[in-house]
């Protein structure tokens, strides 16, 4: 990243630790700085939000907000944080962020240096960021970056039809789901790079995949994506670029101005990417509304499922059970076997309703608090698929142990109840994870996914 001098500023030492070295950014009442860390001896950036003239509180928020957004994310493609200061000088008065510093190019000084993309390396950036994106969107709650463009995107290593290593910078306009619930939402980004909602505040995953899109449209096109023809606010590129059908298709389905007809999520977005004969199909209206929810259907269907799998199991694990323990029976004779086979049936079906019950509670309460609390909204369905049917095979496990425990083998038997346990655990928790994913795939469709 280049940088200009920055004067008197350059013999100052914040915090008797930082040495600044030259000015990498400006903007109004902050500046982004490289600096010498005098412990480490390490360069790192330093971003100053300075109470000047033309400070304004909003700001202040923003910059809070990176601080603690860097302080929770540990990922090699992202800045790290490292140390955060109040400034309080008779020069200046503010406060300082300091994060890691990485000697890398911007997309942007790639572009202002007439350098050119191809779509292979214009496909390798696009992959790259999605991974970065996931990982934001994955957070809970989710983070939107909300200003992706070209100088907020590093190149390091660049070399061949290689782009070598991405990163993504500039947290400034940063923003957690939870923070837009029932407060004004500032509006920040970068004009042609924002999707119409953001210019009305409200910023969910999807919009940073529109930043993403343009900022690749960009790079073919070599101009901003503001100067370039728009039809009903559609990006119009097609004209000025050589790419395949496809990979045209999904640049104009990522910035497609209308929510509702953009990828739902990161995943589908490199999905489509990776087979682009798909793209007619996932073009089409994606979800009904952004997102649709119902906790208490949630709720009702997982429990029901729940029972119904688990009355299955259960009776399924009692006729294997009951046909071995009669075998160990010395009854003989017809009435004895018939009475047997009908007491065997009654037992079938009363603890096939008893343990299906328990399991229905059990499981469908507990799949539906791990959905609320950690998959609402839902950004990465096939992550939720996993949990839930690990969960569920956990806890059907688990119940099954507690139910043998409790009932009443014959003393030489109880005292190896886990022994005898083991095969209806696993029959319970392998149904019980089939149906969890059937739940899943509910809970994504019902999400608009």
């Amino acid at each position: 990243m280049s940088g200009e001098n920055i004067g008197d500023l350059s013999k100052e030492i914040l915090a008797d630790r930082y040495q600044c070295d030259r000015r990498l950014g400006k903007q109004a009442g902050r500046q982004t700085l490289l600096a010498r860390d005098l412990k480490t001896q390490k360069q790192v950036v330093v971003k100053l939000l300075s109470f000047s003239s033309d400070f304004n509180w909003e700001d202040l928020k923003l910059f809070e907000r990176e601080v603690e957004t860097l302080k929770s994310l540990s990922h090699p493609a992202i800045p790290r944080y490292l140390d955060s200061f109040e400034i309080d000088t008779p020069k200046r008065k503010g406060f300082a962020l300091v994060q890691t510093y990485i000697a890398a190019k911007s997309l942007q000084e790639y572009l202002s240096d007439g350098r050119t993309f191809s779509e292979s390396e214009v496909k390798q950036l696009a992959t790259a960021l999605l991974d970065i994106l996931a990982y934001l969107h994955q957070r809970q709650p989710p983070v939107i970056h909300r200003d992706i463009k070209p100088s907020n995107i590093l190149l390091k290593n660049r070399s061949g039809n290689s782009v070598g290593e991405v990163y993504l910078v500039d947290f400034g306009a940063v923003q957690t789901l939870a923070t837009q619930q029932g407060k004004t939402v500032t509006v920040v980004g970068t004009y042609g790079y924002m999707p119409p909602e953001q210019f009305g505040g409200r910023a969910v995953p999807a919009s940073d995949l529109y930043g993403l899109g343009a900022t690749l449209i960009a790079l073919i096109t070599k101009q901003h994506p503001a100067d370039l023809p728009q039809k009903d606010l559609q990006i119009e590129f097609e004209q000025m670029t050589q790419l395949s059908p496809g990979f045209t298709n999904w640049l104009k389905w990522m910035t497609h101005p209308s929510l509702e007809r953009r990828p739902a999520s990161v995943q589908m977005a490199k999905e489509v990417l990776e087979k682009p004969p798909q793209i007619n199909k996932s073009s089409l209206p994606l979800r009904k509304k952004q997102p649709v929810y119902h906790p208490l259907a949630l709720g009702t269907r997982a429990i029901w499922y729940s029972f119904v799998t688990g009355v299955i199991a259960a009776g399924a694990c009692t006729l294997i059970y009951g046909s071995l323990f009669m075998g160990l029976m010395t009854t003989t004779g017809w009435i004895g076997i018939t009475l047997g086979g009908i007491t065997m049936i009654i037992m079938a079906v009363f603890v096939s309703l008893h343990f299906g019950l328990l399991l229905g509670l059990g499981n469908g309460i507990i799949i539906t608090i791990v959905t609320l609390l950690w998959f609402n909204p839902l950004t990465n369905p096939k992550l939720h698929r996993q949990v839930l049917s690990s969960v569920s095979m956990l806890i059907s496990a688990l119940i099954t142990i507690y139910f043998f425990k409790n009932m009443n083998f014959k003393p030489e038997w109880d005292s190896n109840y886990i022994l005898f346990a083991i095969g209806p655990s696993l029959i319970t928790a392998l149904s019980q994870g089939e149906s969890s994913k059937f739940i899943a795939r509910w809970y994504q469709k019902d999400s608009g996914l």
